[in-house]
């Protein structure tokens, strides 16, 4: 035993429109990962979504804002990830303008928590699992700092000191983030945000090299990653113009 969750899911297909009826393969997101650097924090993802074999799509967005200090980073299944996200989204911005305040970071956490716990016979049937990476400020607070934080399937949540990483290309990247913080010069965590943008582009194309489920970043197409930085000042989108930008300094150095 591998101590892998999703290799403990039942096999059986669970729902039988005939006697030769099979279930379809569910769609699933990857990859997807967050770190810390000099700037905040780095949260990535690549575009594409597989059913089984199929590529599905290289255009899916996994990288979604909750509010103006929160993220979410989504790999599993996009119609369940997706659906929690609205939820999430709609649950912020009703106790904003009910409380007059924004929501604790602490509840934030704790909300995504309960929408994978009230998950749980989708994600035990096997088509509706999600392993969400969240990430998040304390507004208000100015000596608050972001924090990244990683889920299983049944809503147990876990604070990630420097880095997490979730889908079927994350041990790649979690391999090398591991490297690169013990002995990186500098570590991923004093990166300044151009060598940040870089390494994540750079972190993408290497587990696409080893998992077929990771794609659609290809600098040399001008096909790039979802990028966003987390900061106390809010969320910064990376747009496709500056992680070219950050590509090209850093091959021509």
């Amino acid at each position: 035993m591998n101590g892998d969750f999703l290799a403990l899911l039942p096999k059986t297909n669970f729902a039988q429109l005939g006697v030769a009826a099979s279930c379809p393969e569910p769609i699933q997101a990857t990859t997807v990962f967050a770190f810390h650097c000099k700037d905040g924090i780095i949260i990535a993802g690549d575009h594409r979504a597989t059913a089984g074999n199929i590529i599905f799509s290289d255009k899916t967005e996994k990288i979604l804002e909750l509010d103006s200090h929160s993220l979410i980073a989504i790999a599993g299944v996009p119609a369940t990830a997706f659906e929690m996200a609205r939820t999430l989204q709609t649950t912020f911005e009703f106790y904003r303008r009910s409380q007059l305040q924004p929501m604790s970071l602490k509840a934030k956490i704790r909300a995504l928590s309960r929408l994978l716990r009230d998950n749980l016979p989708a994600t035990l049937q096997g088509f509706g699992v999600v392993q969400p990476i969240f990430a998040g400020v304390e507004v208000g607070d100015a000596n608050g700092k972001p924090a990244i934080f990683f889920y299983d399937p049944l809503g147990a949540q876990f604070e990630a000191a420097t880095y997490a990483g979730s889908g079927s290309g994350s041990g790649s990247i979690k391999s090398v983030l591991h490297y690169l913080e013990r002995w990186g010069q500098p570590p991923p965590a004093e990166m300044p945000l151009d060598e940040a943008v870089t390494l994540a582009v750079r972190l993408l194309m290497t587990a696409a090299e080893f998992d077929a489920a990771t794609g659609g970043v290809h600098p040399d197409r001008r096909l790039f990653a979802t990028i966003k930085l987390l900061s106390r000042d809010g969320i910064r989108s990376i747009p496709m113009e500056e992680q070219e930008r950050c590509w090209r300094e850093a091959t021509h150095d």
